[in-house]
């Protein structure tokens, strides 16, 4: 299956996805409500980051990947399982739709790498491949993240 081949799990929510605007602009339409996130339309209404969709295709695409999107659900809104999925659909395509996997617990998934915005909270910090933590330091935005894996994929040949 996708044995032969590096195993690359990408998060959604602050990772492709931008959650902090989309959250506010939410917010904004719903003042009053305790978890705005309940209400339809956030996930499927989320901007991509910058470089986000041009740096999964470029993963997606590498003769020596395979790419999966890994994101856990909201408990405040069921909704967010159908709209993660209509996002998907909508900004990478129904290739990706079929790679897409979400669960509260990232770790039971077996792979060489995940890039996440959080160490840990939904099983990252067990995940038994390598953290690739987006957001931080090292790896500030997608423009660092796709040099850290031409460098790696490159050496890996």
């Amino acid at each position: 299956m996708h044995f032969d081949k590096t195993i690359i799990y990408v998060d959604m929510d602050h990772v492709l996805c931008d959650y902090k605007t989309g959250f506010a602009r939410h917010k904004a339409r719903f003042p009053d409500l305790a978890f705005p996130q309940s209400e339809p339309g956030l996930y499927v209404d989320l901007d991509p980051l910058p470089g986000a969709i041009d740096s999964y295709r470029w993963l997606h695409n590498h003769p020596e990947t395979a790419v999966f999107i890994l994101t856990a659900p909201s408990i405040q809104n069921s909704h967010s399982y159908s709209e993660k999925r209509l996002w998907v659909e909508r900004h990478l395509g129904m290739e990706v739709v079929e790679n897409l996997i979400i669960t509260p617990h990232k770790h039971l998934n077996r792979g060489d790498y995940l890039v996440d915005d959080m160490p840990s909270g939904k099983g990252q910090e067990h995940f038994g491949g390598e953290l690739v933590l987006f957001g931080s330091k090292s790896f500030p935005d997608w423009r660092s993240v796709r040099d850290y894996f031409e460098e790696r994929l490159q050496y890996d040949a």
